[in-house]
């Protein structure tokens, strides 16, 4: 494993700094590399040039330098000059959170649109950074003149910079096109009229582990689970199962990304297609691994990253995951009541209370209605067909009368079009 060099820089606005710390030797860890040191620094305001001060840039290569680290890797996103400054100050490759985290996801992507969704995001990272990769340009041959050799790099610079662009609209064509083949799938779920339920959490809190055992429980085949790795972002790819535990009416089950904290917006974006299964779905499991002892934090992550998505107001069950690994059984957790459960899904314990939940959940937050939507408002029947189950349309001379099953949301807003 190549021997890393961990920096972490803590400001006034960091709420979390020892738990994002944490975080970074992991990430670390699952690309293959070797957490050896730390340093650290407090700052009320960041150093333009090297993001840390002079001095400390100073301690950083000494340490590098003590514990044979050949890499340096920062807890904050740099700026191209600030990781061209350090690069050149300490002498070795320096990468930040942002960089790390897409290296992960490259090594992880398997399917199409997990591969095109990293690359975009990558290029997208990568465009504002291009100077740094032609510090050397300048000093090319040419005729003479500072201006002519300056001339030199900025032209390859350019060409690079068109190249990425021109890739990366490629990648937005095609990402579109899966994307349209995705919301065609979706919508064809939706017309079956099965109530659909996301799986969503902090990274390696065991959603995967957890749709496996839901899968089990419902006495599907082996070949309906998917791969469970204790690792952060095993699963990039999102997975729907259909099935039908015992006590309970058949749902579409998703298994989505994990979240991390700081996640990098160039990922957010690219996986936001990804991430709409939990926009749409009817009901939210969040899985929370509780032996964590940052595991508030991390529900306060995902609740801030689903709200961004615009999916902060469809119904939550928490599942307090992995409450086997934990010591004390009763400290910091909740009781199994409301929409708050413990469990532990790799011992398949508490699935029956977890499928009982999911049931009264459903069945609570959901309203069959019929409306007549006025032809002026003819926008709503598709919004009903994709965000609800449509079980019959006839067109009426005061406009359209469906017969559907809906959220609560949508019933009490969409209220005047009611009738019967």
């Amino acid at each position: 494993m190549d021997k890393v060099l961990l920096v972490g820089v803590e400001l006034p606005s960091d709420d979390n700094f020892e738990m994002a710390l944490a975080e970074l030797g992991s990430l670390a860890k699952a690309c293959g590399k070797e957490p050896v040191g730390v340093v650290t620094q407090s700052l009320d305001v960041i150093n333009k040039p090297f993001y840390i001060g002079p001095g400390k840039v100073k301690e950083v290569k000494e340490q590098a330098e003590e514990l044979m680290a050949g890499e340096i890797i920062f807890d904050h996103t740099l700026s191209p000059l600030q990781i061209r400054n350090l690069q050149k100050e300490i002498g070795l490759p320096v990468e930040d959170r942002t960089a790390l985290i897409l290296e992960i996801f490259r090594e992880r992507a398997h399917s199409r649109e997990a591969m095109l969704q990293v690359e975009a995001a990558s290029l997208q990272y990568m465009l504002p950074r291009l100077a740094g990769l032609h510090d050397a340009l300048g000093r090319q041959g040419g005729t003479t003149g500072s201006m002519s050799n300056r001339g030199a790099g900025e032209k390859k610079i350019e060409l690079d910079r068109r190249k990425l662009e021109h890739r990366l609209t490629e990648l937005r064509r095609e990402l579109k096109e899966v994307g349209g083949q995705r919301t065609t799938q979706r919508k064809k779920r939706n017309r079956s009229g099965i109530p659909r339920v996301a799986l969503v959490g902090y990274t390696n809190a065991g959603k995967s582990t957890l749709l496996n055992a839901l899968v089990e429980y419902s006495g599907q085949k082996e070949e309906k689970k998917v791969d469970a790795k204790d690792m952060l972002f095993a699963t990039l790819d999102t997975t729907v199962r259909q099935i039908t535990p015992e006590g309970c009416h058949a749902i579409l089950l998703s298994d989505t990304v994990g979240f991390i904290s700081g996640l990098p917006h160039q990922l957010v974006e690219a996986f936001h297609s990804t991430l709409e299964e939990a926009l749409y779905a009817d009901l939210l499991i969040q899985v929370v691994d509780c032996s964590d002892d940052h595991h508030k934090e991390h529900i306060k992550v995902t609740n801030e990253t689903l709200r961004q998505l615009g999916a902060g107001d469809i119904p939550m069950i928490y599942v307090y995951n992995k409450a086997d690994k934990v010591k004390d059984a009763g400290e910091g957790l909740p009781e199994l009541s409301g929409n708050r459960i413990t469990m532990s899904a790799s011992g398949r314990v508490g699935l029956r209370e977890l499928v009982e939940m999911i049931e009264g959940q459903l069945t609570a937050h959901y309203k069959e209605c019929e409306m007549i939507i006025p032809y002026q408002e003819s926008a709503l029947v598709p919004y009903f067909q994709q965000q609800g189950s449509v079980r019959a349309l006839n067109y009426e001379e005061s406009g359209t009368r469906l017969h559907l099953v809906c959220p609560d949301r949508d019933y009490q807003k969409y209220e005047k079009y009611l009738v019967g």
